[in-house]
């Protein structure tokens, strides 16, 4: 539809009032928050992504779209979505880094998935937590300090200690995080980037 085909240029470009207009009327026209969502909002943010790992978009014009991206799904209410899983969002304990992991939780959101996102310094024992509360399909944990980078081995642990570690997939990133690393630990994925975390946290959900 022309209308989602402009709501998606207005996230791409980060137009945020226009983003907001575009969806109240495709609201008001009858249509689901689950179309507005798959046909604009997440093929909008995939090319953000993909304009991200190709070094066309940077740190800045991935936070604009991720602001008119809020905007637009500030309009829906969470039920109303029909989210295609559950991500636990958090970076490690010790560790008070949060743009990598914001970028990584606006992706998530706008590609459809219901974000709990714990903020930073975030504990085992609160990953496992609020794993359990909301029964979420992957936790995802950031790192941008070697020497943080153990509570997310710590963190696999109190997964498997808690017994949900097989219900809940474990996807892991950060500047010094390693698919070497992610082995080691037992998790189930590792990325680079935000685009990639998209990428890899649908490849884990459930068939």
């Amino acid at each position: 539809m022309a209308g989602l085909e402009e709501l998606k240029e207005a996230i791409i470009s980060g137009n945020r009032d226009k983003a907001k207009e575009l969806t109240q009327k495709a609201l008001d026209g009858g249509m689901t928050a689950r179309a507005i969502v798959v046909e604009g909002i997440a093929p909008a943010m995939e090319v953000v992504g993909e304009k991200f790992r190709a070094n066309e978009f940077f740190v800045p014009e991935l936070l604009i779209a991720q602001r008119a991206m809020k905007e637009a799904l500030g309009l829906m209410s969470d039920e109303a979505v029909d989210h295609v899983g559950t991500v636990v969002v958090g970076t490690v304990k010790g560790d008070l880094h949060d743009i990598g992991k914001n970028l990584v939780a606006a992706m998530l959101e706008g590609a459809g998935f219901k974000v709990v996102d714990l903020g930073v310094d975030v504990s085992p024992e609160q990953f496992v937590k609020a794993g359990q509360d909301s029964s979420a399909n992957i936790v995802a944990m950031s790192a941008l300090l070697t020497t943080t980078m153990g509570s997310m081995r710590d963190t696999v642990k109190a997964l498997q200690e808690a017994g949900t570690r097989g219900e809940t997939r474990v996807l892991i990133g950060g500047a010094p995080v390693t698919q070497s690393y992610a082995d080691e630990i037992e998790a189930d994925a590792y990325a680079p980037d935000a685009a990639s975390a998209v990428e890899e946290a649908k490849k884990l959900l459930p068939a």
